[in-house]
């Protein structure tokens, strides 16, 4: 089984939605000589693919690119973390109900990973339990900042701990619509911006003692962990000589390192030679990002391209991972 847990939707209630009002949601649908696209009051747009809300081109997707299953998940612009309470409820039932059908269509292909209203810490426990009791989603995909605050915080504890007791997935992807600071140009908000924010993230989450205390939960960092297990020794001889670093975790960072989980997509066989190294090929897993113009349109060749990759190293990156994670 080769499987994506890094696919990308929007569902067709949701692109209806910004038809209908755009001021609401802060979007609008464009429409030009390459076609549609989606453009957002910060200035970000992109092509508005078939793929994005009709689940027989997302098949057909898969299938060019060999691959047996994907789990869907939200396209990031799409999380609304600006919203009100009503507002912000209303966008995640829209977006989770529609990616439920779009599974329902083909069921053999397509997982369902959710979205939650995690700015409202009450809405989003709620919204969790009904997706997994009404849907039976075994996957959320969360944002790695909530509008300039990290996930990593307590007061998101709460969502964090009930996914870790309900036994569902986090995808935790960057989050964001307009440009950072110095990466406003060469496309360096998502280029360098991304995995940055990965990584800040991560190391919150580490050295704050969150991943202490939320034992067992199971977190996937999208672009294979941004920065974070390439610069993880700087982690490591921090919390070796500096009080802060160590202050609210004792657990070191090469051994947090490892209860993270990882996707695939860094676009260099070597790079991926040293997460599997790093990590443990049972702890990464395949990941395309398509529809987005920063996919990988041939994961698997990328993935036959790792210098020295064994039998099951293979089998663990390319689905088996995904699986396991997925309870399957």
């Amino acid at each position: 089984m080769r499987v994506d847990l890094h696919s990308h939707v929007i569902p067709r209630g949701m692109v209806d939605a910004i038809r209908r009002t755009p001021a609401v949601w802060g979007a609008r649908v464009e429409r030009d000589d390459a076609g549609e696209r989606v453009v957002h009051d910060q200035g970000y747009a992109y092509p508005l693919f078939a793929e994005f809300f009709d689940p027989d081109a997302k098949v057909h997707s898969m299938d060019r690119r060999g691959l047996d299953v994907s789990v869907v998940s939200p396209a990031p612009p799409m999380f609304h973390y600006r919203a009100g309470a009503e507002l912000a409820l209303e966008a995640a039932r829209l977006i989770n109900d529609g990616i439920a059908e779009m599974v329902a269509a083909h069921p053999s292909r397509l997982r369902g990973m959710g979205t939650l209203p995690v700015q409202h810490p009450e809405l989003a426990v709620a919204e969790l339990e009904r997706i997994v009791r009404e849907h039976r989603f075994r996957a959320v995909e969360i944002g790695s900042s909530i509008e300039g605050t990290t996930l990593a915080e307590s007061r998101f504890r709460p969502v964090l701990r009930r996914c870790r007791d309900l036994g569902v997935l986090v995808f935790a992807h960057p989050y964001y619509v307009g440009a950072k600071c110095g990466m406003e140009s060469y496309y360096l908000t998502n280029l360098i911006g991304n995995p940055w924010e990965t990584t800040v993230l991560a190391a919150n989450l580490m050295l704050s003692g969150a991943m202490d205390e939320l034992e067992g939960i199971r977190i996937v960092l999208a672009h294979g962990g941004g920065f974070l297990p390439y610069q993880v020794g700087r982690l490591e001889h921090g919390h070796e000589v500096r009080p802060e670093a160590r202050a609210k975790t004792r657990t070191r960072p090469l051994e947090l390192l490892r209860r993270f989980h990882y996707d695939s997509l860094v676009f260099d066989p070597r790079a991926l030679r040293y997460l599997i190294d790093a990590a443990g090929s049972e702890r990464v897993a395949l990941g395309t990002d398509s529809p987005f113009d920063m996919r990988d349109d041939d994961p698997l060749a990328r993935i036959d391209s790792i210098p020295g990759l064994t039998a099951r190293e293979r089998d663990d990156v390319c689905g088996r991972t995904a699986l396991r994670l997925l309870g399957e």
